[in-house]
């Protein structure tokens, strides 16, 4: 009978460590899918972004520059320029161009102080809109880029 019993002692001590490790193999692959979905989700998610200028003109129009940083390379950068109307009180969008080339600016120049070495608009109709931004210390400002705002679109000027 002590046979009987140790048999039945080995199985269930076996049966405890099959489940016991199962459920590390199934925490561990947890663990593992959690942090491989978060480099993938990392990968997937909206790429770093900074405002760099916004101007508010009246009721009419919301313009905003802003720096979005590279997926492919680190030190690269596009700058976004936006219009918001406003739709029932609240800023909506209305259209968006790239300044200058995509990742054609460097990201910290353009995140750091002195970006903007020009950012001016005015309240007319068609809104007239000029950009100069630092391409490196070194280097200085870029040359104006002009545009105009007319109904919410932009226009290169």
């Amino acid at each position: 009978m002590s046979q009987a019993s140790n048999h039945h002692r080995n199985h269930s001590g076996n049966r405890t460590r099959r489940t016991t490790l199962a459920a590390v193999t199934a925490l561990m692959a947890g663990v593992l899918g959690t942090a491989g979905a978060g480099t993938a989700g990392a990968e997937a998610a909206a790429p770093q972004t900074r405002q760099i200028a916004s101007s508010v003109l009246g009721s009419d129009y919301k313009i905003t520059l802003t720096a979005v940083r590279s997926e492919q390379d680190e030190y690269a950068a596009s700058v976004r320029l936006q219009v918001f109307t406003q739709t029932r009180g609240a800023w909506k969008e209305s259209d968006r161009v790239t300044v200058g080339d995509v990742d054609g600016w460097f990201w910290y120049p353009l995140t750091g102080s002195g970006a903007v070495c020009e950012f001016t608009t005015a309240s007319i109709e068609p809104a007239p809109l000029t950009v100069s931004l630092l391409v490196t210390p070194s280097i200085g400002c870029s040359g104006p880029a002009h545009y105009l705002v007319k109904e919410g679109r932009v226009f290169a000027g």
